[in-house]
């Protein structure tokens, strides 16, 4: 059966007949539309031409619908009220009620330290869930282009083409090593023992440099990487049980420190602090609920 071209069809027809079908009258039905009574009945006369049906007798002081009318009535006002509905939900994003599923690419550090007051402050958006998806910085544009995450939010010196990326909060790296390390004086530490020691380092990367190494070599020092992991959350278990020491960022520093077993230093050596940002395709700048999420988010790292 060949398909009716809608490109060759005027679709405020459907609104015409809708509002006809309901008004019986083209005058009311006019007015209703903000229409002059003769383009009413343009329109009514097109609608004839369409369908090959009066679809519309005048009977007494109302144009009743014909059996034609009658039968395409109830698809015609399913399709508009779906139309209304598509365009009405693409423009409001209601927070209470939203049942929507909301991926953010994100490192177990920044999950560790954003989740929790952002879980707190959503507590207005009971329906809302959170997808937290780790990422490899290769793959993160696509990932965002493709609507596999949302957001990322991360360090982003270089960030691919067609997003934008704003700062959230910044961050600094502190050290940590278990209560009373023999090390460890009144929180201080020397560079040439700190360099001394054995450390730990979190990477995602399959290698032992990190940004401390650079700048020890300036010193014309070297440290021994005794272990590498891509998971900070162990950090805790290993410091407390051995001489080893880590260099974390500050946020996680202070709450391991809480812990009882591990205490946090200064390192003795200057390390800028860096930016921790949020990442999103251009594909979704203008979205509703996107824009509430970055909101949100951005207002949550003020907090912490």
């Amino acid at each position: 059966m060949k398909s009716t071209d809608l490109a060759s069809i005027d679709l405020n027809l459907l609104v015409a007949f809708e509002v006809l079908f309901e008004e019986r009258s083209v005058t009311a039905a006019a007015k209703r539309l903000y229409l002059g009574q003769p383009a009413m009945s343009a329109a009514l006369g097109r609608l004839r031409i369409l369908f090959n049906d009066e679809l519309f007798i005048r009977i007494g002081r109302e144009m009743q619908p014909t059996s034609k009318a009658s039968a395409i009535a109830p698809g015609i006002k399913a399709a508009l009220g779906q139309i209304r509905t598509s365009i009405e939900s693409s423009q409001t994003f209601d927070p209470s009620s939203t049942k929507r599923d909301f991926a953010i690419g994100s490192a177990d550090y920044t999950s560790f330290v954003i989740l929790p007051k952002l879980l707190e402050y959503c507590c207005e958006a009971p329906f809302l869930n959170f997808r937290m998806i780790g990422f490899d910085k290769d793959s993160v544009g696509e990932m965002l282009e493709q609507g596999t995450i949302h957001v990322a939010m991360g360090v982003f010196p270089n960030p691919p083409r067609q997003t934008i990326c704003v700062p959230l909060f910044q961050e600094r790296f502190i050290g940590i090593a278990r209560k009373n390390h023999p090390a460890i004086t009144n929180k201080a530490i020397s560079l040439e023992t700190f360099a001394n020691l054995s450390h730990v380092l979190v990477t995602l990367r399959q290698d032992a440099t990190g940004e401390i190494d650079k700048i020890l070599a300036t010193h014309n020092l070297q440290r021994r990487i005794q272990l590498t992991t891509p998971h900070i959350l162990v950090l805790p278990a290993i410091i407390s049980s051995s001489d080893m020491v880590a260099a974390v960022p500050y946020r996680i520093g202070a709450y391991f420190s809480k812990l009882g077993s591990i205490q946090i230093f200064e390192l003795p050596l200057e390390i800028q602090p860096w930016t921790v940002s949020m990442m999103w395709s251009q594909l979704t700048e203008k979205d509703d609920a996107n824009c509430w999420l970055r909101e949100t988010l951005k207002t949550v790292c003020k907090q912490i």
